[in-house]
């Protein structure tokens, strides 16, 4: 008889605002999902299970805007393994106001197809008035 390999973890489900507490296991190649209260949280937990991806938030040097610092994320879940590695490649990034919400600061981050994008309008900074934050 061959050798079976089963692992399972538990994960709470976040698809949804019900929180379904969750068991993926897997055996051999197969990942069977149960607690699930509906499809949605089934492919969230195996996604989970199989490549957990977080968008990552954060902020850049931006200069002659009103502030110092623009808001930015990825465009897309971003491999939870690399975020560390993402988050310090990014730290050194610094644009130029004006900068209009949605534009692509960075794009195909690390080879993965995701953007990383403006998440607020910075016009250029009024020589009376600076915001601090």
């Amino acid at each position: 008889m061959e050798n079976q390999f089963r692992e399972s973890k538990e994960i709470i489900c976040t698809a949804c605002p019900m929180g379904c507490h969750t068991v993926v296991e897997r055996e051999n190649n197969t990942l069977l999902v149960r607690g699930a209260r509906c499809p949605r949280g089934e492919r969230y937990v195996k996604e989970e299970a199989d490549d957990p991806r977080r968008i990552v938030a954060t902020t850049i040097k931006i200069q002659n805007g009103n502030i110092r610092r623009l808001p930015v994320k990825t465009s897309r879940p971003f491999p939870r393994d690399q975020i560390r590695a993402l988050v310090q490649a990014i730290s050194p990034l610094e644009v130029s106001a004006p900068v209009k919400r949605g534009e692509i600061i960075k794009s195909n981050l690390f080879g993965e197809n995701i953007d990383l994008v403006a998440t607020r309008d910075v016009p250029l900074k009024d020589k009376k008035k600076i915001t601090h934050y």
